[in-house]
């Protein structure tokens, strides 16, 4: 097993400062800025908290990784991540962490960000159904046209272009697409999981992840399809309802 280094040799400007919340303190008061951080006691040298005046802004810290020298910071809306992007230098992240502690909007995070940091989700405070949707079809579409998955990318988007899905909650495991009617945990009855090819082959239609196959086909617009065919009516009616309530 490969062994892990000692997080005071990994970084040495850290531990000069006892914690990361005091050496991103310093690192932003370097930069003519004040950082509301809190250390971890658990592990000083590579976590730290940080809390926004927006109250559905939680969840907010930044890691060190353990094997190299990278940081990463998590910022999270109503139970969902909305920031999360990865640096090598330390004096980038001052900006983007006042930025979502000031309660900057995504997109001016972003613009201050000198590395990739939003996630595609936009924020819903009041936590609408129909709103959270819309935003998690908005992250999917996103995190699939980075994927390097053209199979993948041609699923998620022809699921998005169908209303009857697009009504409904996506979702994925281990890849796999499939479908809810509510945005929160725990979701409700899987009626299908559809597995993207990589290189030769179909697009495998479950009714939940890791079911039995029931069929195999070869186009994205095949797939979506069955997945419509197979949406049980009282799903229909609830997303229906959901949708003309926030109408």
């Amino acid at each position: 097993m490969r062994q892990e280094p000692d997080p005071a040799d990994l970084y040495p400007e850290v531990a000069a400062y006892s914690s990361l919340a005091a050496a991103l303190q310093a690192t932003a008061a370097d930069q003519g800025l004040s950082l509301p951080m809190t250390a971890t006691a658990s592990d000083p040298l590579r976590h730290a908290t940080f809390t926004s005046v927006i109250p559905h802004r939680h969840g907010s810290y930044v890691t060190a990784w353990h094997f190299e020298r990278s940081w990463t910071i998590w910022g999270s809306s109503n139970n969902r991540l909305m920031i999360c992007g990865a640096t090598k230098d330390l004096r980038e992240l001052p900006k983007v962490i006042l930025g979502w502690v000031d309660g900057a909007s995504l997109d001016e995070i972003a613009e201050a960000a000198p590395f990739k940091v939003v996630t595609g989700r936009f924020e819903v405070p009041d936590n609408n159904p129909a709103a959270v949707i819309a935003s998690e079809w908005q992250w999917l579409l996103k995190d699939a046209r980075e994927a390097d998955w053209p199979q993948y990318q041609a699923l998620i988007e022809a699921a998005h272009a169908e209303p009857k899905l697009r009504r409904l909650y996506p979702f994925t495991s281990h890849w796999a697409l499939s479908f809810s009617t509510t945005p929160d945990y725990p979701f409700s009855l899987s009626f299908i999981s559809i597995d993207s090819p990589r290189g030769t082959g179909g697009y495998t239609i479950r009714e939940w992840w890791n079911g039995p196959t029931l069929t195999e086909v070869s186009t994205p617009a095949e797939a979506v399809s069955i997945a419509v065919a197979r949406i049980p009516a009282e799903l229909l009616q609830t997303s229906s309802d959901i949708s003309a309530e926030d109408s």
